[in-house]
This record gives structure tokens, sequence and C-alpha cells, in this order.
């Protein structure tokens, strides 16, 4: 079905305006959205591309309408599975939590721009040559091939986007706020927050090369590609500041992209040999073979994401990371506190680093003895339970009353430890991971 051009102008008008509403009213003003604000405006964003697909739906008929929800459930979940590598870059460059809006938002935008410009080069191919299913077919066989190894969302190595960026980018060792150049001994300088959007951004590039394939194996309506692509896009910061603790916990998320973009990769590769023009293939002649329905692809595709996220939420190995990646990211915080960082503050840190620890000494002893090997990260623990040590005997010293006694658990089952502070001679437990 073609669509009328005044159609295009309404939805490129109504998606840039989202993106400069959301610059202007939520991103400009660096701060850290609250769990409730990203709650609020990420069931926003789903509720109107959902809206959107029912008038799709309406207006385009049955087989618009799945197109459009088969693609967008696609895309989503893409999108999601993206968030990690996001996440690990973010990390890499030690982007400050209230900067991340202003990255991410970035990267959306840059997202958005680079996948429509793969969205027509892939339309024009395939109008133009037939063959091209084939090529997309094997690149969602490589990317779920690839999703499949254990180290896919290997976060203790920069990715090669990142590495190129630190290396081709010199830039000054701090952030200057969200500003993409400062002055350091008298000359202009890039910051690291230049840095990581280029990571960003060149990481979107190579999304993109997976992403876009894969939508065309569910439909080559160009209005919906893009549609589809661009919703699934809106959002993906507020769900990023929703989920980022959860992110971890759905450890079984890659396996079932892999199967995602490996079942649309046959489709595609059955659709290129039902309309065969090769002539070492057949003779050049169409080859009969089955195709698959776009209804039973959305029926897959959500079959598969949803026996995924169960199986993550459930399985004792996704609750042991959830746990994990809790403490480390506490951990991280705290240690990242200024020195006049109020008192209460850090005790809220901690407190949540503490009951994450607790988690951790409750698991079974096989993922406790896992967890003892990971030198960095008891390593990371150490150290935020001694800076918190010392926070409290500067509290004391001040003459600040400690706002409450903090007994956490050590994940090694450590004896506990008592420390006289000298000012008021109170005592308090504090944990010692050793």
């Amino acid at each position: 079905m073609e669509v009328p051009s005044y159609v295009w102008t309404l939805t490129v008008i109504g998606i840039v305006g989202l993106l400069a509403f959301d610059f202007f009213f939520h991103v400009r003003k660096a701060h850290t959205p609250s769990l409730k604000e990203s709650a609020v405006w990420s069931a926003l964003y789903v509720g109107i591309a959902l809206l959107f697909g029912l008038g799709v739906l309406l207006f385009g008929g049955p087989t618009m309408g799945t197109e459009y929800f088969a693609g967008y459930i696609t895309e989503k979940a893409l999108s999601v599975d993206n968030l990690f590598v996001f996440l690990i870059i973010m990390a890499s460059f030690r982007v400050p939590r209230a900067d991340q809006q202003k990255v991410l938002l970035f990267g959306i935008v840059f997202s958005l721009i680079a996948r429509t410009a793969f969205i027509f080069l892939g339309a024009a191919l395939i109008n133009s040559f037939a063959w091209v299913f084939y090529i997309f077919g094997l690149i969602l066989l490589i990317t779920a091939g690839n999703l499949l190894k254990p180290d896919s969302h290997d976060d203790d190595s920069d990715g090669l986007v990142v590495r190129l960026a630190k290396k081709l980018l010199p830039a000054s060792e701090h952030y200057d706020g969200d500003k993409l150049f400062t002055v350091q001994d008298g000359k202009r300088v890039l910051t690291p927050m230049l840095l990581v959007m280029v990571a960003i951004g060149g990481t979107d590039i190579l999304f993109a090369l997976d992403s876009i394939p894969a939508i065309f194996g569910l439909t080559q309506n160009v209005f919906i590609v893009f549609t589809a692509t661009a919703f699934s896009l809106m959002g993906l910061r507020q769900l990023f500041f929703l989920i980022d603790g959860l992110l971890d916990r759905l450890i079984f998320l890659s396996y079932g992209l892999a199967v995602i973009l490996g079942f649309i990769g046959v489709k595609l590769i059955l659709h290129a040999l039902h309309e065969n023009t090769l002539p070492f293939i057949n003779d050049g002649e169409h080859v009969n073979v089955v195709e698959v329905s776009t209804g039973v692809s959305l029926s897959v595709i959500l079959g598969v994401l949803v026996v995924t996220v169960l199986a993550s939420i459930f399985s004792p190995k996704g609750k042991a990371k959830n746990a994990v990646s809790g403490a480390r990211r506490h951990a991280v915080e705290y240690l990242d506190l200024n020195y006049e960082t109020d008192m209460n503050e850090r005790d809220k840190i901690f407190a949540a680093m503490c009951r994450e620890e607790d988690q951790i000494r409750k698991l079974p002893e096989k993922y406790k003895r896992l967890i003892r090997n990971e030198t960095e990260f008891m390593d990371l623990l150490r150290s935020a339970h001694a800076e918190h040590d010392k926070a409290q005997v500067r509290a004391a010293a001040e003459g600040s009353p400690p706002p409450h006694v903090v007994r956490p658990f050590c994940v090694l089952g450590a004896q506990k430890r008592h420390l006289a502070l000298p000012s008021s001679g109170a005592r308090l437990f504090v944990g010692a991971c050793c």
C-alpha cells in the first residue's frame, strides 16, 4: 500500500517534535531521573507507539498492522540489548550519572539518522536486486551466532569503537559539566563527553547493520520499517534509567535474540529463494519453498521473548547476577561521591550496597565461590567499605551524629569488626570484606 506524502510529513514532524520535547523539557538540565519519572515517560512512549500501530491497523489494514507490531517488538528487543553496550561504554568513560541522559539522547538521535539512511539504502537495493535478501539473511545468521558467544556483553574490555575513540581523539581526563570542549593549561581540548558521544555514535552504526536487515525480513514497506524503527528508539533513554538495574538480570536475552535473528535470517533466505534470479541457483528460476507469514513471525518473536524474560527472572543465576551488578553499581556510585557529600546520602547508597551483599551472602555456595574469584569486584567492595569507615570517622570528628547504625554483611562471611569513633565514643558495626 502506497503511503501518501502528507502522512509521511506529519509522521516525521511528530517524531522530530517528540525528540525536541524530550531535549528541552527533560535533558537540557542535567539531572538523574527518578524511578517514577522514568516509568511514567517510558509508559507514555510505549503508549504512543501502540496507538500509532492501531492507527496503521485501522487505516492500512491487518497486513500492515501486523507487520508494524512485529517490526516494533523486534526492534525494541534489539534496542534493549543495545542498552547493555551503552552501559558498558558509559562505564568505560565514567560518565557522571546526571549527564548520562544527554549521551543517551544523542545516541538515539544519531541512531535514528543512521538507520534512516540504511533503510532507504536497503529499500533501493531490494527494489533493484532481489539477491540482497541472501546477504541480509546471512548477516542475521552471523549476528545470531555472535550473540551465542558467552562474551557477547563482556564489560571487561573496550570495544573497537571505544578503543579507536580513546586513541585517535585524546581528551582531558576530567569532565567539565556536559561541555564538549574545555580549556586546559591555556589550550582548548576535547572533554570525555565528546569521546563518549563519538563512541556511542560509531556503535550505533554497527547496530544499524544488524537491525535494518532484521526488520526488512518482516516487511518491505519502507513506511512501516521507518516508523517501527523510530518508535522503538523513542523512550529508550527513559527505559535505560528504568531498567538499568535489571539489565544484567536478563541473562538469557542474548540467546533469545539469537533465536529471533536466526529465525528472521532463515525467513529472509527462504524469501530470497522464492524470488530467486541468480543464475547459479535453480537456473535463475524461482524456488518452490515455504514462506513464513507475518502472523507466524509475530507469534514466534513474542513467544521467544516471553520465555527468555521469564527464564532470566526466575533462574538462580539471574538472581545472582542481579545482586552482583547492584552491589557493583552502588560501590562505584559511593566511591565517586565528593568529600563534601552529605552523610545521609552516603549512608543511603552504602545501605543499598549492603543489602545486595546480604543477598549475595544468601546465594548457593557454587555462586558465592564464583563471586569470591572476582578479585576486581571484591576489591571494589572493600574500597567502598574502607571509604565509608573514613567518612564515619570524619563525621564523628566534625560532631555530626551518625544517621543510624549500619550492619552490613560481608560477601565472604567475614567477622564484623567494631570501629571506635573518637569524638563521641559510639561504636558502629562496619562490614569487613576480606
